[in-house]
């Protein structure tokens, strides 16, 4: 097994001065990339009228980001370890700038989903960002700031539905793409600025044919699982796409064993704590989500539902935008949980927390502070989980794969939160209450999804459990400086 290794510190003791800001460039970068997630939900109804196009079509406006975001995670990862993690980083948020720039000048619907398209290109800056601060941290950061740098995924997510909510009440709906891109400017300006290029490079040339399969198996499966609901989960389209995703992902796992330079190595992929950190990921990926489906819905809905407590759209993302900052500051307590007993304990703990906070939500839902209270929860458990992914991954390949496996675990994490989408939207769908002549969720039906939620978090636990038991991230760190061998290509 390959320990995680980071650059040691400087003889003195004393951190290189410009770790604090490569830190705070990249978790920014971070944050700005997932704030895409969120970005449109406020417009999503005013959308056909905004686009004059049937909802139907408009809700390509969500649904293309997400397939996007799951074909170039993995891609940048790997483009990363062969060609530079920064410079590819860097293409990332000019991919962003320039989606969030055709949006912004769009009043249709081609161009609209276009800029969606472009901004879910740039999904890989998170996985790349952990790989970066691999290389070029010392030992002693890298477990806070990997950290930091995971968790920024769900702060990212958690802190745009209220901006996004404010910005869309009091302007022209363009403006939320125009501050995008002047986020992913001021971001990409930092990155040049502040992070240096690594040296960790794996070279060779990239597999087209195991991108292309990758890329057609992906979307198969998440359009599946996205838009099953819409077209009847027994409808021919959808368990055609099933089936495809099946035969694609097959035949492309078949070529990558056999090529010599895969875009995913399955042999590392397949290592015990690799593979079982993923599916723990998928699982953790629904809790979250589950989430962020139930509490704002709950919060809007009407208070003639009997349960609903008739909140607008702002007040619902102040709800959940403290759960982000707790992510944040829970990220170093589970890096500080890993070095001392392993990141598997911090991945298990986070995992309890989260079922905790769905129990709590189950219970409490009458007022609007116990839903603060639980997304806070939520958030902490969440924040304990992201934080231990990266060193779990980190400790189990070489450094010159760090990028495309962070970026696979990623990728897991995706396709936790469509599959909790999907399967909310069926339950809540089916579970309703008649309001007039418009039917809603029923207060059962959003516990339904709760429980599901919890019960996620708690696979993520018995998953974590198969971990191997491995030495605490103190013990890697030090290992790794004690094997230069490893990464005779770090920069000195």
């Amino acid at each position: 097994m390959s320990h995680a290794p980071a650059r040691p510190a400087d003889a003195g003791g004393s951190a290189p001065p410009r770790v604090n800001a490569v830190v705070a460039v990249l978790a920014f970068a971070g944050i700005v990339v997932s704030l895409m997630q969120t970005l449109v939900i406020p417009i999503v109804p005013e959308l056909p009228q905004l686009l004059d196009a049937p909802s139907s079509d408009t809700a390509w406006a969500v649904t293309a980001t997400l397939l996007a975001a799951a074909v170039a995670t993995p891609v940048m990862g790997r483009l990363g370890d062969m060609y530079g993690k920064r410079r590819m980083l860097l293409v990332s948020v000019v991919l962003l700038v320039a989606g969030s720039v055709t949006a912004a000048l769009s009043d249709s619907l081609v161009p609209m989903i276009v800029g969606r398209v472009l901004q879910g290109l740039a999904s890989g800056v998170i996985p790349l960002g952990i790989s970066i601060m691999r290389d070029e941290l010392p030992a002693e950061r890298l477990g806070s700031a990997t950290a930091l740098m995971s968790a920024s995924l769900g702060v990212g997510g958690a802190l745009g539905l209220p901006a996004a909510a404010l910005i869309a009440d009091n302007f022209d709906w363009h403006v939320l793409f125009w501050t995008s891109a002047a986020l992913g400017v001021v971001a990409g300006v930092l990155v040049l600025t502040l992070v240096p290029e690594s040296r960790v490079r794996t070279g060779g040339r990239f597999d087209l044919i195991g991108g292309l399969g990758m890329a057609a198996g992906l979307v198969c499966l998440l359009l599946a699982i996205s838009k099953g609901a819409d077209w009847g989960w027994t409808s021919g389209t959808t368990l055609g796409l099933f089936a495809a995703a099946v035969v694609v992902l097959l035949v492309w796992g078949w070529w990558e064993l056999r090529v010599t330079q895969p875009l995913v190595d399955l042999r590392s992929t397949a290592r015990r704590q690799v593979l079982v950190t993923n599916l723990a990921s998928v699982a953790v990926g629904f809790a979250m989500f589950a989430m962020s489906l139930v509490i704002p819905q709950m919060l809007q809905a009407p208070e003639a539902t009997g349960y609903g407590l008739g909140q607008s759209m702002l007040a619902a993302g102040l709800v959940m935008a403290p759960s982000g900052l707790v992510m944040m500051l829970t990220a170093p307590v589970s890096a500080a949980v890993s070095k001392a007993k392993g990141p598997k304990v911090a991945l298990m703990i986070g995992a309890l927390i989260v079922a905790g906070g769905y129990g709590l939500n189950i219970v409490l839902m009458d007022a609007v502070w116990h839903f603060v209270l639980v997304s806070c929860v939520i958030g902490a458990g969440i924040g304990f989980t992201y934080g231990s992914m990266p060193a779990l991954i980190m400790g189990a390949v070489d450094p010159s794969e760090t990028a495309a496996a962070n970026s696979l675990n990623t990728l897991m994490r995706s396709i936790g939160t469509s599959t909790a989408s999907a399967v909310a939207g069926v339950i809540l769908a089916q579970m309703t209450v008649n309001l007039g002549p418009v039917a809603l969720p029923s207060q059962d039906g959003f516990r339904t999804v709760l429980a599901i939620g919890g019960g996620a978090a708690l696979l993520a636990f018995a998953v974590a459990s198969f971990i191997p038991r491995g030495r605490p991230a103190a013990g890697a760190a030090a290992a790794a400086e004690a094997e230069p061998a490893q990464v005779s290509a770090v920069k000195a």
